[in-house]
């Protein structure tokens, strides 16, 4: 029994350098059994000769001539490198002469003609893959091997059809098996992507061609295998230059196949499939770079979990034209008619989608061809146009096919929930969704401009791949810091327990800026940020419009605010408006206005994007999403009272150990707990802001000056800006402290500085939010803090005799920044939808 051929492709990009053709070489020739190579024309040649046509076309013979020697020079190039000089060489050298001596003449009557037809483009077009395989052939004689060139065009017969020839398959089935055993005694060359007319004229296959080539061959021969040897590791999961952890799959079916080439996978066409399909011959994909590599194979059974995803497509530059009805009677056979009349103008349809009443028609076509679309649907519907009975068209473009793609997706729960949920779940409008009949992939549009967030989306909800979060932090100081550790610290354990991938891709102080979208190492930002050269400043620092433009083009982009900066809320609308989630610690933009603060969180929710704010009351303690559980529930909230400050808390701590304040506060601030000012936590303010925070997620409309507030001390002293100054100023009201101090141990009372909300003090006239030292009994919740733990209290119509309370630690950087980093996290595991 004979053994069975194995068949090699090539393409372009393997044979464009003398490097890549010796490993081509070194492949070949450990290919076991008898072998047939097919080869396309080495690297940029065939976008050269076709460049070449259209200069003689245009009587520009001096630029065909140019071009014709780049083409020569990379061919003979290549010769003179992998042969040397010696008798292969001197052999070859005549024979590329003559051919490339040929295409002259052949360009110079184009030039006289001042014309060429689609035939004459093919006859061009034949020279690059002729001499890729009359050099392949070359090569691997002179290193021993008994090779032979076959000009497919004397096998592969086809009809007239020039530029995307279909193949006589009975004509060019008998030529194979008539020259299969004489095939055997050598290893053969075949030029892909050519073939012969039965009048005997030159036609090329179109794309993919030397692909087809090669299952062609494969099929005639029944060969054992099909091998292409490209400049990619396999079938990718997604485009890897918009989805960076794209991979290579390790198996799929033939169908699965076929689809992804109906959809646009550029590593398929659906006729290169198939010869495979009709003949059962399994393909595989191969990197030419790496061979050691397994790649993807493409059979009959595919992956052996037929409920897992193969890979997300986009079809890029589509235009999407829908037709709407006005009439239910106005539409006999109307789906039928505009693709007709689309065929016949020879525009290829990605796409077509109808409404179950037959009222809303769509059909999405190449960019290029929209006009002609347009035309031609008008010219089918004209009577229908003029009579009102269709509105008219509407053309969106440009626009993207987005595919997802599985063997069993008819037979899984939840998928097309799943890929829609996550486009959702980024803000991306989807114009129309289609489902093909086989069940193997379901499509839909999105704007061109958001190609790139649709497909990392839909990748990540699928698991294909780790979820990378892209993390533009503002801010370096004590929380910023210790953010930046424990991203770096967390890292490994993120992506291997979680499959999410923290990448910081930039860092901004008040001046500067490092942005790098491959990631800022963590352990290393203080250099990249002292190295980055002062940023020009708008009018939120380093941070402009143009540097968000940039964010938002990365998977699921973060902007993190750890600063106490002033007027951000419009830094976040911008980040809104352009598809960034914003994660603060930073309290000043919940505490603006009402009208303003309602328009920045009705911004992250028109746009789709998450504001996570939990930090910015409790540090890293669950007290807003508490709050907002209570009340999305039903429970209604009679009083908020609570420790908001840690700092504060810490400090009335300290006084009922009789601590003097003076030394409370500069202990307080070597541990890290003050603001740079410790004058700023003193005020209170900050306990108001919280408080504030609280009272509006109930929905109360108050201002922060609504807010009955005391300072610890009095406002004199907190007016010092000299910090010396400061503390002799509290050194100076120890005296009245230590009298008040007295007074409340003899009637058993604590000192903690509290805020309270009562939503029921407005009716009654008095406040609805006090903030101040506050004098409580033994058994106040409040009377159990330890330095600088912070309590909130709720009391409820379902608390009511026992209030809700959430106590821990209250203030510094490590607990703060261990809640910034919850509330990434809940956003990436949110839109992985897990």
């Amino acid at each position: 029994m004979n053994e069975r051929f194995h068949v090699l492709k090539f393409g372009g990009s393997s044979l464009q350098d003398p490097e890549r053709v010796s490993r081509v070489l070194g492949i070949v020739e450990a290919a076991p059994g008898p072998t047939a190579v097919v080869v396309s024309a080495a690297g940029p040649t065939t976008d050269l000769l076709i460049e070449a046509a259209a200069r003689a076309g245009d009587g520009e013979d001096h630029l065909a001539n140019g071009l014709v020697e780049q083409v020569q020079s990379l061919v003979v190039g290549n010769a003179e490198a992998v042969l040397g000089k010696g008798p292969a060489l001197d052999d070859t050298t005549p024979q590329l002469e003559a051919l490339y001596g040929n295409l002259r003449k052949l360009l110079y009557g184009v030039g006289l003609l001042r014309e060429y037809t689609p035939q004459t483009l093919d006859l061009i077009q034949s020279f690059g893959e002729r001499s890729s395989a009359l050099l392949m052939a070359a090569f691997l004689k002179a290193r021993g091997s008994l090779a032979r060139f076959v000009d497919a065009r004397d096998w592969l017969v086809t009809d007239a059809r020039f530029g995307r020839a279909l193949v006589d398959w009975p004509a060019t089935a008998q030529n194979l098996a008539e020259r299969a055993d004489e095939w055997r005694e050598a290893l053969t060359v075949h030029t892909g992507y050519l073939g012969r007319s039965s009048d005997g004229r030159t036609t090329t296959l179109g794309r993919n061609g030397s692909d087809y080539t090669a299952t062609l061959l494969a099929r005639g021969l029944g060969a054992e295998d099909v091998t292409i040897w490209t400049d990619v590791s396999g079938v990718m999961t997604a485009d890897p230059g918009i989805v960076p952890d794209a991979y290579p799959l390790a198996r799929l079916s033939y169908m699965e196949a076929l689809e992804l080439a109906t959809f646009g996978a550029k590593m398929f066409h659906p006729r290169t499939m198939i010869p495979l399909i009709e003949a059962g011959v399994p393909l595989r994909i191969r990197n030419t770079l790496t061979p050691d590599a397994e790649g993807t194979l493409v059979d009959e059974t595919g992956h052996r979990d037929p409920g897992k995803p193969t890979s997300v497509t986009s079809l890029e530059n589509v235009a999407l034209i829908d037709i709407q009805v006005r009439r239910l009677d106005a539409r006999p056979r109307m789906a039928e008619r505009i693709q007709r009349s689309l065929e016949q103008k020879d525009i290829s349809v990605w796409l077509s989608t109808q409404s179950a009443h037959g009222q809303a028609l769509s059909v999405v076509v190449p960019v290029e061809h929209a006009s002609r679309a347009q035309e031609a649907i008008e010219l089918e519907l004209r009577a229908e146009l003029a009579a009102k009975e269709v509105r008219p068209l509407e053309v969106w473009m440009p626009t993207t096919l987005l595919t997802l793609v599985a063997e069993a997706m008819g037979r899984s729960v939840n998928v097309a929930g799943r890929m829609f949920a996550a486009l959702g779940a980024v803000g991306v409008n989807v114009r129309t969704i289609g489902q093909s009949a086989s069940s193997r992939s379901i499509s839909c549009i999105v704007d061109a401009d958001e190609t790139s967030i649709a497909v990392q989306a839909v990748h990540d909800a699928f698991n294909f791949a780790h979820q990378t979060v892209s993390l533009l932090v503002l801010g370096k100081g004590t929380v910023g810091s210790e953010l930046l550790e424990q991203v770096a610290s967390q890292a490994e354990t993120l992506r291997a327990a979680h499959d999410i991938d923290l990448r910081l891709i930039g860092l901004a102080d008040q001046r500067r800026l490092t942005f790098e979208p491959e990631g800022v190492p963590p352990s290393d930002w203080e250099g990249r940020l002292a190295a980055a050269p002062e940023a020009e400043l708008g009018d939120h620092g380093p941070v402009t419009p143009a540097v968000l433009d940039r964010l938002r083009r990365l998977p699921v982009p973060v902007l993190v605010d750890v600063t106490a900066a002033d007027g951000l809320e419009g830094l976040y609308q911008e980040a809104f408006e352009r598809g960034i989630h914003v994660v603060a610690a930073n309290k000043k933009p919940l505490t603006i206005d009402v009208p303003a603060r309602n328009a920045l969180l009705e911004s992250a929710r028109s746009h789709y994007r998450f504001y996570a704010y939990e930090t910015t009351v409790g540090a890293s303690l669950p007290v807003i999403e508490t709050l907002k559980d209570l009340v999305r529930t039903g429970d209604r909230v009679q009083l908020i009272e609570g420790s908001f400050s840690g700092t504060l808390g810490y400090l009335t701590w300290k006084l009922m150990q009789r601590k003097p304040l003076a030394e409370a506060v500069r202990e307080a601030k070597a541990l890290g707990y003050t603001e740079p000012q410790p004058q700023d936590d003193l005020s209170g303010l900050d306990a108001a802001r919280k408080a504030l925070i609280l009272a509006r997620e109930l929905g109360l409309q108050i201002e922060l000056s609504d807010v009955e507030l005391e300072p610890l001390v009095p406002e004199k002293i907190l007016a010092e800006t000299d910090l010396e100054a400061f503390y002799a100023g509290l050194e100076a009201h120890q005296p009245e402290l230590d009298a008040q101090l007295d007074a409340y141990e003899r009637e058993g009372l604590v000192l903690r500085y509290l805020a309270r909300v009562d939503p029921k003090a407005a009716a009654n006239g008095g406040k609805v939010m006090k903030v101040g030292p506050m004098a409580v009994t033994a058994d106040h919740p409040a009377t159990r803090l330890r330095a600088t733990e912070s309590f909130v209290a709720f009391t409820t119509d379902r608390y009511a005799e026992y209030p809700l309370i959430v106590q821990g630690a209250g203030a510094g950087g490590a607990v703060t920044a261990a809640g910034v980093l919850a509330d990434v996290l809940r956003i990436a595991q949110t839109l992985r939808g897990r």
